[in-house]
């Protein structure tokens, strides 16, 4: 058995992986997993005064490792919303919602004045620094507003965090993702704009025949969620429930079938590539990086996902 070494990762950025793990593809393809966990020793605190990601640290996403080095694997599909502050006081709803997820009918308080992105003009909205909800809230806002006037300060990854500090009025928005995002319409937050992540894989060290059975399994795992998407939503309670009272009180009927989306890894299209470089370095990150692909080993890439085939 080849052994990699995964970091621990929720289920709105990682289902698949979790599914292959529990359902034993990923032992079928002679790979045994190893948990790292990735929250150990990370500190989660609101920074308001923090509100340029500009060279205080180095670009980074959420490593998930996958390989027996430390390496990093990040989300393929995640969706999430960007939500503004509701004036309501948090309360104990009755069914307690699992990650976070869209509302089917949702509102705001009559005291929360953002009903639009184009209203969260020079508001504090809360982002973890170089992790997808980073890039992703970047990507919603400057559809509507000058950058100028896009005001992220540094808050914790993980929803719950940024949640709670939403609630106790230090955010006037933040990004949320599955099941947060049913708990905070529950509350009375409103959605002001959502959107998919497409994220990338990132791994090192590791060799080209077990990238391609780990995307064997992944491959699998897609398969089974997409052919019964009900009996996997559950993974969004489970993952919470025991630290979250509120989530663990949700049922999986609380839980927005479309709202989970996964899809098979496939290599990097290399004018998305490009296109992604050129964004980043717009907004004064990867600059020291010369080019795209000094950042992706194709020749490791293309082999794998062949041979997943």
């Amino acid at each position: 058995m080849k052994k990699l070494v995964l970091e621990t990762t929720a289920p709105f950025q990682g289902l698949p992986e979790l599914v292959a793990y529990d359902e034993g593809l990923f032992a079928k393809e002679g790979l045994q997993i190893e948990w790292a966990d990735r929250e150990a020793g990370v500190a989660k605190k609101i920074e308001t005064n923090v509100t340029n990601a500009e060279r205080r640290e180095p670009f980074r996403e959420p490593r998930q490792v996958a390989g027996t080095g430390q390496g990093r694997h990040v989300q393929r599909l995640r969706m999430g919303q960007l939500l503004p502050r509701s004036g309501n006081r948090p309360r104990q709803p009755a069914a307690r919602p699992s990650r976070h997820r869209r509302l089917r009918g949702y509102h705001g308080a009559a005291d929360s004045p953002v009903y639009t992105p184009q209203q969260l003009a020079n508001r504090a909205v809360g982002v973890p620094f170089y992790f997808g909800t980073h890039y992703l809230a970047l990507h919603l806002l400057e559809g509507f507003l000058p950058r100028e006037m896009i005001k992220l300060c540094r808050a914790p990854n993980g929803s719950s965090y940024r949640f709670d500090a939403m609630m106790r009025g230090e955010l006037e928005a933040t990004p949320l993702t599955e099941p947060y995002i049913t708990l905070a319409e529950k509350k009375g937050c409103r959605s002001v704009c959502s959107a998919f992540f497409h994220g990338t894989e990132v791994a090192e060290r590791v060799d080209g025949e077990t990238y391609a059975a780990f995307n064997r399994a992944v491959r699998e795992a897609v398969r089974r969620i997409n052919a019964n998407k009900k009996a996997y939503l559950h993974y969004f309670i489970d993952y919470y429930a025991a630290r979250d009272p509120e989530i663990a009180a949700l049922k999986v009927e609380d839980l927005r079938e479309s709202r989970l989306v996964v899809c098979d890894p496939t290599p990097i299209p290399l004018d998305e590539m490009q296109r992604t470089y050129d964004w980043l370095k717009s907004w004064r990150m990867l600059e020291e990086t010369a080019s795209p692909l000094a950042l992706v080993n194709l020749v490791v890439q293309n082999h794998a996902h062949q041979a997943a085939e």
